[in-house]
């Protein structure tokens, strides 16, 4: 069932999902420019992570096959991502010899 004005709102709830999506390329941006070197702060995985969830909303509302499998896939990498970002915020007692790869 379709209320009027839902398509409007899901128009609405598309592009906030975009402008999450893209402030994580903006906050990347920033982060690298002040450092001047290539950074990925934990801010870019969260803004990732919100707006794959945003986005995927719509895709499902849209019912794109396409769109669904490419936003589901994302969530798992920008997830797994904050799990090592979280992973390397524990105290140096307990990470102690682990290698953590590259930092930031």
């Amino acid at each position: 069932m379709t209320f009027p004005g839902s398509d409007t709102l899901w128009l609405g709830i598309g592009f906030a999902g975009q402008t999450l999506f893209f402030m994580r390329f903006f906050v990347q941006w920033i982060a690298s420019e002040r450092e001047r070197r290539s950074v990925i702060p934990r801010a870019f995985w969260y803004f990732s992570l919100g707006g794959g969830v945003v986005l995927l909303a719509y895709a499902i509302r849209r019912a794109d096959p396409v769109f669904i499998i490419g936003q589901a896939t994302g969530l798992l990498i920008y997830g797994r991502n904050l799990y090592f970002v979280a992973g390397r915020s524990r105290p140096a007692a307990e990470t102690a010899g682990v290698s953590r790869g590259i930092e930031r």
